[in-house]
């Protein structure tokens, strides 16, 4: 039996989110599995990816094929990267305890550049934040001069209505 890992579409439409699975490539994409190993939703940011890592790794050593879209998220989580070096093991090339020290290695680096990302995503977000901020206080300062304008504008208005208004109620008791 050919088994692929692969990925089960959930969720509505516009709005989906994966179970990964391990299935019979003959079984339909929705369909019969043989176990769920995660989930995956690229409806965050990031992406949100649940894996058991172990399970993975036993099926692609024994053989599962993953799909395109399902072996960039086992690489990215450090799968591959783990057959490979156990590999390397069953030829003779290391032993155990190099494979975790370089796998261990991999994933601090991994986590460090996505702390990064994440720090510099936030920078920019404060200061995009930042420059709206000021672009909205200095629209707010014109618009409250624009304003003052116009109320001094209709003051002086009413002023001159108002004095010619008193001088024809002196020119009418004059006369």
């Amino acid at each position: 039996m050919a088994t692929k890992i692969r990925l089960q579409r959930h969720g509505r439409k516009g709005y989906a989110f994966y179970k990964i699975v391990v299935a019979d490539s003959r079984a339909p994409r929705d369909g019969k599995f043989i176990e769920r190993i995660g989930s995956y939703n690229p409806n965050t940011n990031p992406a949100t990816i649940d894996l058991d890592f172990d399970r993975a790794l036993y099926w692609l050593q024994v053989g599962a094929q993953p799909t395109d879209t399902t072996r960039n998220i086992l690489s990215k989580e450090g799968v591959c990267l783990k057959k490979h070096l156990l590999e390397g093991v069953k030829k003779g090339a290391f032993d155990e305890a190099a494979v975790e020290t370089k796998f261990q290695a991999w994933l601090k680096n991994k986590q460090q550049a996505s702390q990064a990302l994440k720090d510099k995503d936030r920078e920019s977000a404060k200061v995009e934040a930042k420059v709206r901020l000021d672009a909205e206080k200095e629209a707010n300062k014109a618009k409250a001069a624009e304003v003052a304008k116009k109320k001094a504008e209709i003051a002086a208005t009413e002023a001159t209505t108002h004095a010619e208004a008193s001088g024809e109620a002196v020119e009418e008791k004059a006369e």
